[in-house]
């Protein structure tokens, strides 16, 4: 067993509350949703979606550059700048009850800059701290339970401030909590003494670090592939989103739509080809790494469907009280946990691409049994077991893709593999709200029939989910191929080496 000290344990728990605190401001929308839109006199579903899908929005768009600018000026400013400007907007948040839903949606959005700004530099500190080995695996595992487990503790404190106070309180309590984890990350984080990107030279090869360039800084921050990648995002993000509540015969939302592709295809091409510090490390991502990549997009979108209908659900459809729904979310938690360490150990018996199908599958099976499960049935039965089973899709997908990715390019790409997962997983979140807030209105029959337009987002979600399951089996399959040439590789540089020795020894 692994020994640890205090400081260590502070430090791991101070950067583990990055990834709570993100799921948890996810979970401090969809839990009092409908009380909130109520504050506001909103009920049009797709207005409602924008609580959550527009923080996500811009947890996803957004870490990207802020990997790189923890890469340059160091992960421990990023993260005390990430504290700070989360504090700021969660009380400006809160605060918007006394004005109105636009001002409500405009404070949701910045305060996803500051988990943009924490996770990518959380797990980049992680990364560097830690090498390659089971420790770093159970850390990275550490850090993945604590997702389920931030939308748990947001959901059940928001849905009690919201019975008892207001739910402007539950941003309020954010704002504290952010504020003394400033403290916190000022304690116990390691300072920026050395290069953000310091050289390996087992992994890196002899290669100068982006702080020993002599390059101008816009250039080593690569503010042309951020300043693509944030347009594309945003304008592709925002119609899909939108599209629900403007339909998509306006002619604004393909416009945009087709403008924002067209700047990420301008990312990809200048980060491949002529950015001199790129941003994404696309040139190093192997098949590997691409595969499970699609696995994350596919599998964390019908996730955000799964938790933000499935609560809808139980509010709506079953008028519970919110403390009640509350209560019946506490089993994912407990799930995800007990995922998150297997997830390490699974890893290190059966390797990573295995971990990913099981996530997969779970993500899928999940969805299933909440699109088929009767509004009059009892919690016991689908929605029980969708708790206990869905959490394992988050919780197996992160970190296994997390070392996957980690383990594919060199140690001054940590900061940006940190950025890509964690973008990947934030930015699908929202895409798959906007998609199935689309579907739901177009099926519910005019609000009339929520159950059908709840069902038809619900079965959009196992699609995706199904479609990462299909994307994991060919990764699994690519690495039994792999992992079986690679045997055979073996075997015969062993028997060629054998065959010499004997003739040398042969008289």
């Amino acid at each position: 067993m692994f020994s640890t000290s205090p400081r260590e344990v502070a430090l791991v728990l101070t950067l583990c509350f990055a990834q709570l605190l993100t799921q948890a401001g996810l979970g401090q929308s969809v839990a009092p949703l409908h009380y909130i839109g109520d504050s506001f006199g909103v009920t049009t579903p797709g207005l409602l979606s924008w609580y959550p899908a527009g923080f996500s929005l811009t947890v996803g768009t957004f870490i990207l550059p802020a990997g790189r600018l923890g890469d340059v000026f160091g992960p421990k400013r990023l993260l005390l700048i990430g504290w700070a400007w989360y504090s700021l907007w969660s009380l400006l948040a809160g605060l918007a009850i006394y004005t109105t839903n636009s001002f409500f949606i405009i404070a949701r959005v910045f305060q996803g800059i500051g988990p943009a700004l924490l996770l990518p530099n959380a797990v980049a500190v992680l990364g560097r701290i830690y090498k390659r080995g089971r420790r770093r695996e159970i850390v990275f595992s550490l850090f993945g339970a604590t997702a389920p487990s931030g939308f748990l503790v947001a959901a059940v404190f928001a849905s009690i401030l919201t019975d008892r106070v207001s739910w402007s309180w539950a941003y309020y309590l954010m704002a504290i909590t952010c504020a003394l984890l400033v403290v916190a990350t000022w304690a116990f984080v390691p300072d920026d003494d050395e290069p953000a990107q310091a050289q390996d030279p087992g992994e890196d090869g002899g290669r100068v670090s982006i702080n020993e360039s002599s390059d101008p800084i816009w250039q080593r921050i690569d503010g042309t592939g951020a300043l693509l990648a944030v347009l594309g995002l945003v304008l592709v993000n925002v119609p899909i989103n939108q599209a629900p509540i403007s339909g998509w015969s306006d002619p604004w939302v393909g416009t945009l739509l087709g403008v924002g592709v067209l700047f990420l295809v301008a990312f990809v091409l200048y980060e491949m080809h002529w950015a001199k510090h790129p941003l994404a490390p696309l040139a190093s991502l192997t098949r590997n790494s691409i595969y499970v990549l699609g696995c994350l997009a596919l599998g964390w979108s019908s996730f955000g469907i799964w938790i933000y209908y499935l609560w809808q659900i139980l509010e709506r459809l079953r008028r519970q009280p919110i403390l009640l729904v509350a209560a019946q979310v506490a089993p994912a938690s407990v799930s995800g946990f007990l995922a998150a360490i297997c997830s390490g150990l699974l890893m290190g018996r059966i390797g990573p691409s295995p971990v990913m199908l099981i996530a997969m599958l779970a993500f899928m099976t999940g969805n299933i049994l909440v699109a088929t499960m009767p509004v009059d049935q009892t919690y016991w039965a689908q929605a029980f077991v969708s708790f206990i089973v869905a959490p394992w899709g988050m919780d197996l997908s992160f970190p296994s893709a997390s070392i996957v990715l980690s383990y594919s390019v060199p140690r001054h790409h940590q900061g940006a593999v940190a950025s890509m997962v964690s973008t990947v997983i934030n930015y699908s979140i929202s895409i798959g709200l906007g998609l199935a807030g689309t579907i739901e209105v177009h099926q519910n029959r005019g609000g009339t029939d929520d159950l059908k337009g709840f069902r038809a987002a619900l079965y959009l979600a196992i699609g995706l989910a199904g479609a990462g399951a299909t994307i994991a089996s060919v990764f699994f399959a690519s690495s039994m191929i792999q992992g079986r040439e690679k045997r055979r590789n073996r075997a015969a540089v062993a028997f060629r080496l054998q065959q010499k020795s004997s003739f040398v020894e042969s008289p």
